[in-house]
């Protein structure tokens, strides 16, 4: 049988059977053997790096010892069943302490093999006698079964075990989600597939001045939750409440409406959401999320009236809210559905499908977390001091990949740095820049090849001309431009950003005084970044 020794050690440490007591399962199985051998001592042996554990015996007071006096560790890993009439004219045993009279004084000794699936040998199940014995094929067939048995009790523990923590940390990550739901301030509603609402956070009951009612009918939520559209008097027809568009139409976004507390307050929201899909593809129900903005429209009139700067800033300021609105309700809405389903239909049992529900909560949560801190890195790029210095810019590169190593590492990804020029930036804000554009390059890398990536530097006239190049998918001709807009891909439907990290990169570049495109890469495969920076 062979086998790594360590690969070994650990199989057996992951039962976690050593030094823990037998249960009584454990120790009926190896009367059981003992009564099948014929003999009055049995053990269930347990071998480790340095020691024999007797997890539980008949007919002795079993303990540990080393493994070196052990008879089972002579072969047990070969994996087959092993018996001797007499171990005290055995050329192998007959020198063992146990067969010597110092440990006892063995002479029938056999042993079956505790072998994993996976071919790892843990120890054996064990009879002996102080008398000479032989064994019929029978009987050694059924210690083998006993064997087969131990080890099925070992994975039933084992499982149990995981169950048991996987239901622990399923709790934890329903206690988090559920104390997100109630701290934020947007309101996120739920609804089942027939358009019963079944879920109001703190946010959206707060708002209403109710809580989600199972019972009212799907064309009698705008009467019972006061409505309305944005003139905040004419009552929301049912058709266009968000919950319900997002229940029929697969989605909703940036749809805007009042809510009238009973109290009488205005309070102006938009709403975005999604329908909810069950495994089987089918529709489980809706989540909708509501973003207050009451007080950015009374001031849209105001900001429109300030100076062209003051208004951009604000705009872009304003735009960024509203899209932290959106897209954090997005991935709340996964959570909160994913989870909601597995409370639902799996309350004490979790399978495969309630892990892969998990699963893709956590991705959404830690999508939705990346997106605030791409749109935060944004804010920060335009708004923070530009201060320059005389700056050594191969530093700079390798302050950049110091950031990104765990990603170069995990991508194989090669990054030439030539010999790179000191010049007059913000070392702070292009360190941000370069760790930008060399982690497109190997977030955007062609999986057909092997991805390189390159940096260079050339003084043209009154500027520096800095590239970053690489062999990955490559920008359309089409899109080289649009792809420095916020949130603008030059594909839509790939997932791995957020569209701001170009963005980041012109606000810096922007504010050093220079301009940055996107090219073809020489040879048409991958891209190339370019951006100036003044030379004095």
């Amino acid at each position: 049988m062979g086998g790594d020794e360590q690969q070994r050690l650990a199989a057996l440490h992951e039962y976690r059977m050593l030094d823990a007591p037998a249960d009584d399962e454990l120790e009926a199985v190896v009367r059981v053997a003992a009564m099948v051998a014929g003999v009055p001592t049995a053990t269930l042996n347990l071998i480790d790096e340095h020691r024999q554990c007797q997890l539980t015996s008949t007919g002795f007071e079993g303990g540990i010892s080393p493994r070196s006096d052990s008879m089972c560790a002579v072969r047990f890993r070969q994996g087959e069943f092993v018996w001797v009439r007499d171990a005290s004219t055995d050329p192998v045993y007959r020198a063992n302490p146990w067969v010597t009279g110092v440990l006892a004084d063995v002479r029938f000794y056999a042993s079956a093999p505790l072998v994993t699936p996976q071919g790892h040998a843990l120890g054996t199940l064990c009879v002996f006698d102080s008398e000479p014995r032989d064994l019929t094929g029978e009987q050694i067939a059924r210690l083998e079964d006993l064997a087969q048995v131990i080890l099925a009790l070992f994975e039933r523990r084992r499982q149990a075990r995981i169950n048991g923590e996987l239901a622990a940390e399923a709790e934890a990550r329903q206690q988090f989600t559920d104390a997100v739901l109630e701290t934020i301030d947007v309101a996120v509603v739920a609804a089942d597939p027939a358009g019963h609402l079944a879920l109001f956070n703190r946010a959206a009951r707060d708002w209403h001045g109710l809580d989600a009612d199972p019972s009212v009918a799907p064309g009698d939520l705008p009467d019972t939750y006061r409505l309305f559209r944005t003139d905040g008097v004419t009552p929301l027809p049912g058709d266009e409440v968000p919950l319900m568009r997002a229940l029929h139409g697969g989605a909703v976004s940036g749809a805007e409406m009042v809510i009238r507390s009973p109290g009488g307050q205005a309070r102006h929201v938009v709403a975005g959401g999604r329908a909810l899909t069950a495994a089987d593809g089918s529709v489980a129900g809706a989540v909708v999320a509501m973003s207050d903005v009451t007080a950015d429209r009374a001031q849209r009139h105001a900001l429109e009236q300030a100076h062209a700067e003051l208004l951009r800033s604000n705009g872009e300021l304003e735009q960024f809210a509203a899209v932290v609105g959106h897209d954090l309700a997005a991935p709340l809405g996964v959570v909160n559905g994913y989870l909601e389903l597995l409370g639902d239909d799996y309350d004490a049992v979790l399978d495969d499908r309630a892990r892969k529900w998990i699963n893709s909560a956590t991705r959404a949560v830690a999508r939705m977390q990346g997106l605030i801190e791409a749109m935060i890195t944004y804010a920060r790029a335009g708004s923070e001091p530009c201060r320059r210095q005389l700056a050594d810019l191969g530093d700079v590169v390798d302050q950049a990949l110091m950031d990104l190593r765990d990603r170069v590492r995990e991508s194989g990804a090669t990054i030439t740095v030539p010999a790179l020029p000191t010049l007059a930036c913000d070392p702070t804000l292009l360190r941000q820049l370069l760790q930008n554009l060399i982690g497109n390059g190997i977030k955007y890398r062609d999986p057909g090849r092997p991805c390189h990536i390159g940096v260079g530097a050339e003084l043209r006239d009154d500027e520096w001309l800095v590239t970053v190049t690489d062999n990955g998918l490559g920008i359309p001709a089409d899109q080289r431009r649009r792809v420095f807009e916020m949130f603008a891909r030059a594909d839509p439907h790939h997932r791995a950003g957020h569209g701001i990290g170009l963005s980041t990169c012109q606000r810096i570049v922007e504010r050093h005084g220079g301009r940055i495109w996107a090219g073809a890469a020489p040879g048409g495969t991958g891209t190339t970044i370019s951006f100036t920076l003044p030379a004095v």
